[in-house]
């Protein structure tokens, strides 16, 4: 007889269950989130388990790792095929999230998520916080010029070396407002002193990382990009094909087709957003700004005539993410004439 489990992952406790081939509960339980915790309670069972499921989150990355270390045989579901089954049920527990994941991984309806190398989840954790530096640096200084807008004082158009010196121009003369300014103006310099060490240490891991190096060589690629892209892709001969590749980062459009309604929408936005808004950052580049002439920017130009400069850019960021895709698994330098 075969055996199928799903795990319904919490903070603290996890929902267990596990079902045989014919769908029947077998066993149900609740344990720790923690790997040793729940290797014991799969030892415990005596039972050969064909699979265990457990949906993408954050913490499932982790928990699959190592379990998968430990012999057991895991996968990790995408979100969205659980969520959509789940919509079915009319009540929704942890034991019954439990449940379904496990027919879920009996009945085989499920797409796999690939559980990333421990130095890829690392390489992503210094990006997400580099970016998260950098947002809530914008968000001060947002919210300081709207503040001082409430009394009349317009900052303008500063640089980040003058927008210190203009926000302690206008506020002078109101003690109210200075306090508050120099609290704020205090905050920014601290986040932008972090932000910058965070800069400095993403530039290092992408001079070091030989992925990141060979897609720097793609012209409007820089090392943030390189190294956001490399990361986020981990294994290259995951994907068939490089074509899978813009539709795995959202940048394909959508399809609704129903007997006689055939329609064709936006860009999907499915996948990793930050990656996207890398692609779609080095297209804006190649498209705008001074760079080495290329089939990529050429194409793009052509494409900026048929469907505008907005819908050029997120073709093109697609391409690039085939075309650096393909460089990954050829391990060459970008080649003009291939990517044409």
């Amino acid at each position: 007889m075969e055996y199928y489990a799903g795990i319904d992952v919490s903070l603290k406790a996890s929902s267990l269950c596990v079902v045989d081939a014919r769908g029947k509960v077998i066993r149900e339980a609740k344990a720790a989130s923690e790997p040793e915790a729940l290797i014991g309670w799969f030892a415990g069972l005596g039972l050969e388990l064909e699979r265990i499921g457990l949906e993408a989150g954050p913490l499932s990355q982790w928990l699959s790792a190592e379990m998968a270390r430990a012999g057991l045989k895991v996968e990790l579901l995408e979100t969205r095929h659980v969520r959509a089954a789940f919509k079915t049920m009319p009540v929704k527990t942890d034991r019954s999230d439990a449940r379904g994941i496990a027919q879920l991984i009996r009945l085989g309806w499920f797409r796999p998520v690939h559980c990333k190398s421990l130095s890829a989840q690392e390489t992503r954790a210094l990006l997400a916080a580099r970016r998260l530096m950098k947002d809530k640096l914008h968000d001060i200084e947002l919210s300081l010029r709207g503040l001082l807008r409430n009394f009349g004082l317009k900052v303008g158009k500063t640089t980040p070396r003058t927008y210190e010196g203009r926000i302690r121009e206008l506020v002078a003369g109101h003690p109210i407002l200075q306090t508050l300014a120099e609290a704020m103006l205090t905050a920014r310099a601290s986040l932008a002193g972090q932000f910058a060490q965070l800069d400095r240490q993403v530039r290092a891991s992408a001079r070091t990382s030989p992925n990141a190096r060979l897609l720097m060589t793609t012209p409007g690629v820089g090392p943030i990009v390189a190294l956001d892209f490399a990361s986020a892709i981990d294994d290259a001969a995951r994907f068939k094909s490089s074509q899978q590749v813009g539709a795995y980062f959202g940048l394909t459009q959508r399809k609704y087709q129903s007997g006689e309604t055939n329609i064709t929408g936006r860009i999907s936005k499915l996948g990793d957003k930050g990656v996207r808004a890398s692609l779609y950052e080095a297209a804006h580049v190649i498209l705008t700004r001074p760079t080495r002439p290329s089939t990529l920017k050429t194409w793009a130009q052509g494409v900026v005539k048929n469907a505008g400069m907005r819908k050029a850019k997120v073709a093109l960021a697609r391409r690039l993410a085939v075309v650096m895709h393909r460089m990954l698994v050829d391990q060459t330098p970008f080649d003009p004439a291939k990517a044409a």
